[in-house]
């Protein structure tokens, strides 16, 4: 019997329905039992396997060449950069992730980290708990402007969400949708303009090659030292070492990080700045978005097994 290997533990975590697409087009679905980091564990579940559903796990050359029979990879997520797209392509393995499926997840965290970084809500909780009442002076939203770097589905969320806080909303990236720009008076500028007029800058583009260090220290440099930066897309694109740097410089206010280069971010030298508020990767983890994520990437395995090529392929 065929098989689908799924990686990561949050694949129909919420719901059996994805599963059940799964067995009913008479798949196996074997599951690693625990969250994995290893290529040559993930080899160790590998049998007739002809597909694979990925979250953040390696799938390395090492793995796609150890699966003769695999045929498909579904990112359970948008991001692809843990998966070797060279070595599927050489293969002839199909790469496609699952775009739109948890935008509104990730939307509302950008706001829930802006929110906890401008009232210095996690502060605040941690002040009462120890039996403290003091007076805590935070900055508005309201009003502000907000830096959007990535208009694609997160980054149109985002935009939807800013108008409730009557934000003035900046916009930059390399290709974006016209009407929806002209509908949602969304200003397109610079890079350089968008970090230097915003009050919350907000990143959401992939990872790769040309976005790696997209923003290091003399981009922080040309921030407000009152603004806030938000990174809920990939660890990398921001350089830590330099966000250290700028933020113990009082260069910029502070930083909401659900992504770091390396994950879990032990040692992180960001964890020690109070100014600095650390979620663990979770923008796109709500019952309602893994239920739709799950759903769309079992649709692309059965697509690929029965010809058709996905709309979100990548390779």
């Amino acid at each position: 019997m065929e098989e689908v290997l799924i990686t990561t533990p949050t694949f129909a975590k919420y719901s059996d329905r994805a599963v059940k697409i799964l067995q009913d087009a008479g798949l196996k679905v074997v599951r690693v039992k625990h969250p994995i980091n290893d290529d040559n564990e993930i080899i160790n579940y590998l049998g007739n396997t002809v597909a694979i559903i990925a979250g953040l796990e390696p799938i390395t050359e090492k793995v796609i060449n150890s699966a003769k029979n695999l045929k498909v990879i579904a990112k359970h997520g948008i991001g692809v950069d843990n998966i070797d797209l060279n070595a599927a392509r050489q293969r002839n393995v199909v790469v496609a992730n699952a775009p739109g499926t948890n935008c509104e997840a990730v939307a509302d965290l950008v706001f829930g980290l802006a929110l906890s970084l401008a009232r210095k809500i996690p502060e605040a909780n941690n002040i009462v708990r120890s039996g403290q009442w003091p007076k805590m002076i935070g900055h508005s939203v309201w009003g502000k402007t907000i830096g959007i770097i990535g208009l694609g589905a997160i980054g149109r969320s985002v935009v939807r969400r800013a108008h409730g806080f009557n934000m003035t909303i900046l916009g930059y990236d390399i290709c974006y949708d016209q009407n929806f720009i002209r509908s949602e008076n969304v200003e397109i500028v610079s890079i350089d303009e968008l970090l230097r007029e915003s009050d919350f800058i907000t990143i959401h583009i992939p990872l790769n090659d040309s976005t790696r260090n997209l923003i290091g220290l003399a981009e922080l440099k040309i921030m407000k030292p009152t603004a806030y930066l938000i990174n809920t897309s990939r660890g990398g694109i921001v350089n830590e070492q330099e966000l250290y740097e700028a933020l113990k410089n009082g260069y910029i206010a502070g930083a909401a990080l659900d992504v770091f280069e390396k994950e879990p971010p032990i040692g992180c030298p960001l964890l020690t700045l109070p100014n600095v508020i650390a979620t663990p990767h979770m923008g796109g983890y709500t019952d309602q978005a893994l239920n739709l994520t799950s759903e769309y990437t079992a649709k692309v395995v059965l697509d690929v097994l029965n010809g058709r090529r996905p709309e979100s392929a990548i390779t």
